[in-house]
């Protein structure tokens, strides 16, 4: 409440016309826009700053003071002071007048008067004159310790590596926002200046640079933090928000609209939603402290529940769980599940639910160990097991997503081995267990993780993440039947930019709460109307200080139960967030239709009636095998237009026979599906006057070709669905053709069989066999082996047969063995070609087309997201130095993603030369790039680069010399690689800094030498991990 009334009274001090007690009187105009962005945050208010000055300071000359005596200020008053740029026109006739100055001579300022106070100079007394330039500082004001370290972090982060807590105690938190490029020069006294006018001119120039530097800090701090959900909106003297000239109702294509709180501007509603604690029993309430762990929900029959697995956190120590809780929300009872065989502990995972199964996918069992297994929860007798898939390469990965839409699960997103940011779709299908990575044209959302999902009908929705730059506030669907991707287009104020939140739905509801950046998501409920896709923000009464950080969301009944959440706050331990729910019923008004129309009606699997069919799957038989339903040689025709909707009826109850493929009839007019004896028999009995749902009004709808509209399968019975599929001209006809599916292999078991064959027949050893892979890697259409695998020399009698063998069973025309990067200066590849006639492949990453000949030139996997981050940097107008081109792997992202005005690429591997020539023309950035062959250290351009690129490993550091020499002589970034031991960082990038700052000074250059960023882009080996530091030069 005091943080509130000391807010409320400094920000109608500075809507006031009133004079402040600062010498100038008023906030500087540069730093109006950043003091509303700070006051605009609940958090935050501002006490007092400066936007940064140029001053020439007049003060008494030091007096030593007496130990017995209290130190005072020397005073002073300025001679000159300006918070723009100053022009030494006006400053130097202060210095320098033309006439000695009389006694009622008035020094005069340039953008401020000078202080109160009389000059001591006109008093007759001798005063030091001081040249002094004054980056930014602002005090704020913090409303705890917590919103404090944020700030700070987030302001030493964007170059104002001096800011700190100031005051910590049990009344008021204040942090300084401030920088070292600070500058004081001594010029003489009043009686006698020391220094020349042309000296007094370079002070100027060098005070105008470094306030230039200031001013581009400054903005880059105010566009972090409003990218990071902060408002730049005027501020009213309540604290209120009130909106400016910019349109916030209206989202930007990329979903970087930044909304203001609850309670400023638009209003939420008019009412607050009701929030009340489970007091939680049977066990203690700790053991649900937990963050990054998952929870779906369980229905009974009689009783609903939340199911909470791993995470990290609980009782005593904290650490990952592997522990298995059901929650009851009503009575607060918390029973843990004693089950036996449970996954490893882990957190970052998934818990998806599909029929009685809970499936845990993925999540991340200690830094090193990032996982890409399945299990399966059989609620009905409480058994884990570990299922065995096959289709396409599922990554490892942690921080992903995962919705369920009938038996198949969609994962998107997340964060893999090498700490790379993921954006694949794939969908496993609980039924053959086979995961499909998905291909989805239109919009795609760009890569990310700490994300949410979830489905509603055939959409899926993605809201918000982290791209490894920033957090994201914008909205995709994903339409399973069509594979269209979509950035969505709301009205209404959107949900602040935020990573690590919750998502649900609730009727036509979507609700997002929570996430990162902490702090003015606490009080705040968004909600998208999915029917006219307009956001309304609704007001929750916290009990506490909930931090809803990798928590957990379930709608049981009307009720939002929230489940753990949290976060390590740094020397003040971790905080964990308790149990609590939100009734959600008087959400009900705030919508003109809560019941499903036809509109948006569209197929979704009943968890009851496809129960029938997961109990024949192999998930829930743990003791079976895989199986094939038995084969009948009977089909059912449909009309083309219905095959989609006929196909998901058929899949969904069961009635599909997956022992035989689907066909045509009729130059592709018919489908034909093979069905099962049962659903045979049943057809042919059934009569069109048994059940019909579909009475003389619905009659025009079911003729309708299937276009994402229909009926909900979950409201259906068999009988019903059987007559729907009778209405649409279904037929029982005879198998024509007659071909029976073969049992769905994996490549590795369809490559064990055929070689085990082969060397059954050349009379070798099966122990062989333990070298083949189990995993490769797909270079466009090469499919790379590992080096370890086929390494025995007793391969090479049987190369003839068995490579072919190889290439068939990995349905490729091409394969090759990988082999280790040449430790040259070249770093050559020893890629081996196995089948095919040459090494040359096509890679597309990024958006960006990679073409090299493979057997020549290394390519690393690994780099994809530094690679993104290049790409996503703003270089439109730069001129940028890549010293290790390659290929082209930083210049092209830097030409077609950054839009770099020139890149001067620098290569003297000629085959990587000739891919690079042949790249830039395929992508259509040739005209802005010169290739320059040869050792960087003699053709690297001087004194021109605004960035220089150093992406050699292990170490990059016989060309620093180079690179320095490369940008321009007000300095530049240069991004650094190198490979560091894990237990090293610190130790690698005080050497980075000292080396390039004694090289710039060797080569005449006074900068200021800093890191901005570190980047750990991926592990290279055991303990090394690959680093890319970004060295900031700056003139003084």
């Amino acid at each position: 409440m005091e943080f509130e009334k000391r807010k409320a009274a400094t920000l109608s001090s500075l809507a006031s016309s009133k004079t402040d007690k600062s010498p100038k009187g008023t906030v500087d105009t540069h730093l109006i826009p950043l003091i509303n962005t700070i006051n605009s945050h609940p958090s935050y208010f501002t006490t007092s700053s400066c936007s940064g000055r140029i001053s020439i300071l007049s003060q008494p000359k030091w007096n030593p003071t007496p130990p017995t005596s209290k130190k005072k200020a020397r005073g002073g008053s300025w001679l000159f002071i300006s918070h723009d740029l100053a022009n030494p026109n006006s400053l130097l006739p202060l210095l320098f007048p033309s006439e000695p100055p009389s006694e009622s001579t008035e020094f005069t300022t340039e953008s401020s008067s000078s202080a109160d106070v009389p000059s001591e100079s006109a008093a007759g007394l001798v005063t030091e004159l001081v040249f002094r330039f004054e980056p930014l500082i602002i005090a704020v004001e913090c409303r705890d310790i917590e919103a404090a370290q944020f700030l700070v972090s987030f302001a030493i982060k964007s170059g104002f590596r001096e800011s700190g807590i100031t005051s910590a105690n049990n009344k008021r938190v204040i942090v300084g926002i401030r920088c070292s490029i600070r500058m004081e020069v001594p010029l003489g006294d009043s009686d006698r200046i020391l220094v020349s006018e042309e000296y007094v001119k370079f002070l100027v120039d060098v005070a105008n640079q470094k306030m230039e530097a200031n001013w581009k800090r400054t903005q880059g701090f105010l566009s972090g933090l409003i990218d990071n959900g902060f408002q730049r909106h005027k501020v009213s003297e309540n604290g209120e928000r009130r909106d400016g000239d910019d349109d916030q109702s209206k989202r930007t294509a990329n979903g970087d609209a930044h909304i203001g709180m609850v309670g400023g501007g638009e209003k939420a509603a008019d009412y607050s939603l009701p929030v009340s604690s489970i007091l939680v029993a049977g066990e203690s309430v700790e053991k649900l402290f937990l963050w990054g762990h998952s929870a779906c929900v369980l229905d009974n029959g009689s009783n609903k529940s939340v199911m909470v697995f791993g995470g990290f956190g609980g009782i005593g120590r904290h650490a990952r769980r592997n522990d298995c809780f059901l929650l009851d929300p009503f009575s607060g009872k918390l029973k843990a599940t004693d089950v036996e065989g449970a996954p490893s502990p882990r957190l970052g995972h998934t818990a998806s639910l599909v029929g009685d199964l809970v499936f845990i996918i993925g999540g991340r069992a200690d830094p090193s160990s990032i996982l890409n297994d399945v299990w399966v929860l059989d609620t009905a007798n409480m058994e884990w097991k570990r299922i065995q898939c096959t289709g396409s390469v599922f990554s490892s990965r942690h921080r992903h997503s995962a919705a369920v839409v009938g038996s198949n699960i969609y994962v998107y997103g997340g964060l893999n081995n090498n700490d790379t940011i993921l954006s694949s779709l794939h969908v496993f299908n609980t039924g053959n267990l086979q995961w499909k990575e998905v291909l989805g044209d239109g919009e795609r959302p760009c890569a990310r993780h700490s994300h949410s999902m979830l489905a509603y009908g055939s959409k899926i929705f993605v809201f918000g993440g982290y791209n490894g730059e920033r957090a994201l506030g914008d909205l995709y669907s994903f339409d399973v039947q069509t594979c269209m991707w979509k950035l969505e287009k709301t009205a209404g104020r959107s949900p602040h930019a935020r990573f690590s939140h919750s998502m649900f739905v609730y009727k036509d509801f979507l609700g997002v709460i929570g996430g990162c950046p902490v702090g003015q998501h606490f009080q705040e409920l968004a909600l998208l109307d999915l029917q006219s896709h307009t956001w309304k923000q609704v007001t929750l009464d916290y009990i506490g200080k909930e931090l809803l950080v990798r928590t957990t969301a379930n709608v049981v009944g009307d009720d939002l139960v929230i489940i753990g959440g949290g976060a390590a706050c740094y020397a003040f331990g971790t905080k964990f967030s308790k149990p609590f729910k939100v009734n959600l019923l008087p959400l009900v008004p705030l919508g003109d239709k809560l019941m499903p129309t036809e509109k948006n009606v569209n197929f979704r699997v009943s968890h009851a009636e496809n129960a029938e069919a997961l109990t024949q799957s192999p998930v829930m038989n743990f003791e079976a095998e895989k199986h094939q339903l038995v084969s009948y040689n009977r089909v059912l025709q449909l009309e083309k237009k219905y095959a989609k909707m006929g196909k998901d009826i058929l899949k969904n109850f069961g009635w599909l026979d997956l022992g035989r493929k689907v066909y045509t009839k009729e130059d592709g007019l018919h489908i034909c599906f093979p069905i099962t004896e049962k659903f045979s028999a049943m057809f042919l009995e059934k009569h069109d006057q048994d059940v019909d749902v579909f009475e003389e009004g619905n009659n025009t709808f079911v003729c309708e070709p299937f276009t994402g509209g229909g009926i909900l399968l979950n409201e259906v019975s068999c009988s019903t669905a059987l007559n729907f599929l009778k209405k649409c001209g279904a037929t029982n006809l005879v198998n024509e053709v007659g071909e029976v599916r073969k049992s769905s292999k994996s490549p590795f078991q369809t490559m064990n069989e055929s070689i085990a064959l082969l060397i059954k027949q050349k009379d070798l050893a099966e122990t062989l066999l333990e070298q083949l892979p189990n995993r490769w890697e797909r270079l466009g259409d090469i499919v790379v082996l590992p080096a370890t695998s086929f390494k025995d020399p007793i391969w090479d009698s049987i190369s003839k047969e068995l490579w072919p063998i190889v290439a068939k069973s990995l349905n490729t025309r091409r394969v090759a063995r990988q082999g280790r990067v040449a430790s040259t200066g070249t770093r050559d590849s020893t890629l081996e070609i196995l089948v095919g006639d040459n090494g040359w492949v096509d890679h597309r990453e990024n958006g960006i087309l990679y073409s090299f000949n493979a057997t020549k030139c290394m390519f690393s996997w690994g780099n994809l997201s530094e690679k993104l981050r290049m790409g996503n940097l703003e270089c439109k107008d730069e001129v940028i130095v890549d010293l290790f081109a390659g290929i082209g792997y930083f210049t092209l992202p830097f030409l077609v993603r950054a839009k770099a005005k020139l890149v001067y690429a620098c290569e003297w591997n000629p085959h990587a030369v000739e891919a690079l020539r042949r790249n830039l023309e395929v992508n259509s950035v040739s005209d802005r790039c010169i290739v320059l062959e040869g050792d960087n250290r003699m053709t690297a351009p001087k004194g021109i680069a605004n960035r220089v690129c150093l992406g050699l490993l292990p170490t990059s550091e016989g060309s620093w010399a180079t690179a320095v020499r490369a940008l321009r002589s007000e300095g530049g970034i240069l991004h650094v690689h190198g490979n560091v031991k894990d237990s090293q960082e610190s130790l690698w990038t005080a050497h980075v800094v000292k080396s390039i700052d004694e090289i710039a000074r060797f080569e005449g250059h006074c900068w200021e030498v800093s890191i901005e960023h570190v980047e750990r882009v991926k592990w290279y080996a055991p303990h090394i991990r690959h680093l890319v530091a970004d060295v900031r030069c700056s003139s003084f």
